[in-house]
């Protein structure tokens, strides 16, 4: 079967050529997982650099000079110090290691170059776990270290064509050889603290919650369908969706347009949460999360969760307003177990200082919301009960629209919601419906976090997407505390009763995709996607000091000090080593000793420079000896034809002995291995 055209002309190259594609592939994937976490002008220099190099050895053209590589690297370099106000740091370093591997090939003329490449893309690999840990960004890393483990085999032999599928299949037999040795580290390796969860420069979570709320921001989060939050249930019947509220920032103060968070107690001094009654006898619900990294310290706990997350190797502690707070920012994948307590009163007692500043509202902002608020007031004098009633009442009655499109808002964002645009998303609806509370002397704030989620029908458990996200608000009340009112139910009672979000407008992707499968195929393939990265959280992400406790009592080995277990493990790893040495050691002396006397023949032959050395017979050796090296070779010649003779000719019975030739084995004058 004739190959291809372009594999056929890439067969053709020079070895030069060859091996320098092979390398600028292997940087690019090296460039692949780190794509979702690089500036898009850093990706896209790094991929032009790459394109550059391999034109450059496909046409066998010069490399460039060193005035032009030298105003490449000072722009490399000002953009990352202007991007990232630094190039120190994991996110600035990470981005300038894979610009200057990329920069680095475009010098790559010797194999002491391909070696600074090949430890610059061995680097670059590392610092991606930095950013992910994913079940992708693992299968990616493997994809690069095969390719980059192939080019690093290719370097090491500089005569011949290698062909690429043998070097695949030898970095992936390296691989594979290396695989049990890494188990085993993984397995009894000393769980330290987290060594990819290292501080980052920004705090601006993935996950689109923050400290701060614009009205119009949570909206853009319905068009993230990625996973902030994995729940599973205990024993018994889980809550119904509708009650599924994961408390996120609490958002007390506001400008007239944004609302933001009270300043966290610095960690050394105690902040208490509210006391929490139960409204309802029993013991609660109790659940597990798995909460993706969002790079802030707050966790997502069901309401009301009134006693601290149990989780390892961090201690958290409570925010003051019914959050629990980690002391670092959560930059890995974090698991905790928790009771919650669905029906529930807390915050019965504040100050007046507090009820006055949960009142209060900038001067000369929402006028029109104001004058609203005061007419509730009077109408319904001291029943504050009545007044919500009435407010909700009118949302429901009064033609408002929950919608992700709006509309620009202008700066008094609750006169534009009440009475000109009557449109908006969560955020908008609960912002408007707390000012208006403000507005009639009723104390109020913002709640942002995720409300609903769905079950997962593969694994059973209940997946909160981004998508979810969702604001409402707290009012208080004398006598009863804090309320949870959640205005978006009085516009689009199916978003919180039947959960039915809002679906983003169709992209062309997504049409197209659409139409070619089966949308209840796509939703089975996530679904098995999703729990499958459940279980890799659960084996891999997941394994932590206290799974290695465990672990250890169930093999007997918790009452073994650190030494010992040192030394049981080094034991380990040398017998597995041993273990694959005595294996290889009985493959080969299992083969033909014939075969192996021959290719000792062949590998001095192939070192000496005859490239087809590994695929001729003794006699086509002899013959390729006699033209490349004349009468000069005329030892190794007749060796290699008296090997053939031993084999091929016909002999008396027993054959006799191959140490005759072992000996003159030695005594045979090859040619000289030429110099690298």
């Amino acid at each position: 079967m004739p190959l291809p055209p372009l594999l056929t002309t890439l067969h053709t190259l020079p070895r030069s050529a060859r091996d320098s594609l092979l390398v600028v592939l292997a940087a690019a994937l090296v460039l692949l997982p780190q794509l979702p976490h690089l500036p898009l002008w850093a990706s896209a220099i790094t991929a032009g650099l790459l394109l550059w190099r391999a034109l450059l050895a496909w046409r066998a053209a010069p490399l460039p000079k060193a005035w032009l590589k030298a105003l490449i690297l000072l722009c490399v370099v000002a953009l990352t110090a202007t991007q990232f106000k630094t190039i120190f740091g994991p996110a600035a370093g990470a981005a300038l290691i894979v610009q200057l591997l990329a920069l680095k090939t475009l010098e790559m003329h010797a194999r002491r170059d391909a070696m600074v490449v090949f430890f610059l893309g061995f680097f670059s690999l590392i610092t991606v776990f930095i950013e992910s840990q994913s079940l992708v960004t693992t299968a990616l890393v493997l994809l690069a270290l095969w390719w980059l483990l192939a080019a690093l085999i290719n370097a090491h032999r500089p005569v011949g064509q290698p062909r690429w599928r043998e070097l695949l299949r030898q970095a992936a037999s390296l691989l594979l050889w290396g695989l049990p040795l890494m188990v085993v580290l993984f397995v009894f390796f000393p769980r330290l603290p987290p060594l990819w969860g290292l501080p980052t420069d920004g705090l601006q979570g993935t996950t689109g919650l923050s400290e701060d709320m614009q009205v119009g921001q949570v909206a853009s989060l319905a068009q993230d369908s990625s996973v902030a939050l994995r729940v599973r249930f205990g024993d018994g019947v889980p809550p119904a969706q509708q009650q599924l509220y994961f408390r996120g920032p609490v958002l007390s103060h506001f400008d007239g347009r944004n609302w933001t968070a009270t300043p966290f107690t610095p960690w050394g001094r105690q902040a208490n949460n509210p006391p929490v009654e139960a409204l309802e006898p029993g013991p609660g619900v109790e659940y597990e999360v798995t909460l993706e990294p969002h790079r802030q310290r707050w966790l997502l706990t069901l309401e009301a969760t009134p006693q601290p997350p149990v989780l390892a190797q961090r201690s958290v502690r409570p925010s003051g307003q019914a959050q629990w707070m980690s002391p670092q920012p959560i930059t890995e994948v974090l698991r905790y177990q928790a009771q919650a307590i669905l029906r529930f009163r807390y915050g019965e007692q504040l100050t007046a200082e507090e009820q006055a500043d949960l009142r209060h509202l900038p001067a000369d902002s929402n006028p029109r919301t104001l004058a609203m608020g005061q007419q509730l007031r009077q109408a319904h004098g001291q029943d504050d009960q009545a007044l919500i009633a009435a407010a909700l009442k009118h949302l429901r009655t009064g033609g408002y629209t929950y919608t992700l499109t709006p509309g620009v808002y202008p700066s008094d964002t609750a006169d534009a919601f009440w009475f000109d645009i009557q449109r908006g998303f969560c955020e908008h609806i609960a912002s408007a419906f707390a000012v208006l509370m403000r507005s009639a002397g009723i104390p109020a704030r913002i709640v942002t976090g995720y409300q609903g989620g769905e079950r997962n029908a593969v694994d059973g458990l209940w997946t909160v997407r981004q998508s979810d996200a969702h604001a409402w608000t707290e009012v208080w009340l004398p006598g009863q505390g804090w309320l949870r009112i959640d205005p978006t139910a009085a516009v689009a009672p199916d978003r919180i009763e039947l959960l039915q979000r809002l679906a983003p407008p169709p992209t062309l992707f997504s049409g197209t995709v659409g139409r070619m499968f089966n949308p209840n195929m796509l939703q089975q393939l996530r679904a098995n996607w999703e729990a499958l990265n459940q279980r890799w959280n659960d084996w891999v992400l997941s394994y932590n000091s206290t799974q290695q406790s465990q672990l250890f009592n169930h093999w007997n080995l918790s009452d073994w000090s650190g030494t010992r277990l040192a030394l049981g493990l080094g034991g380990l790893v040398g017998g597995l080593l041993a273990l694959a040495g005595a294996w290889h050691w009985h493959r080969w002396h299992q083969r033909d000793p014939w075969l192996r006397l021959l290719d000792q023949a062949r590998r001095r032959l192939l070192a000496a420079g005859l490239a087809d050395a590994p695929w001729l017979g003794p006699r086509q050796l002899a013959q390729a000896l006699q033209n490349q090296w004349g009468p000069s070779s005329q030892s190794a010649q007749d060796w290699l034809l008296a090997m053939e003779q031993w084999r091929y000719a016909s002999h008396s019975s027993p054959r006799p002995s191959l140490q005759p030739l072992r000996r003159n084995f030695r005594a045979v004058r090859w040619p000289p291995a030429l110099k690298k």
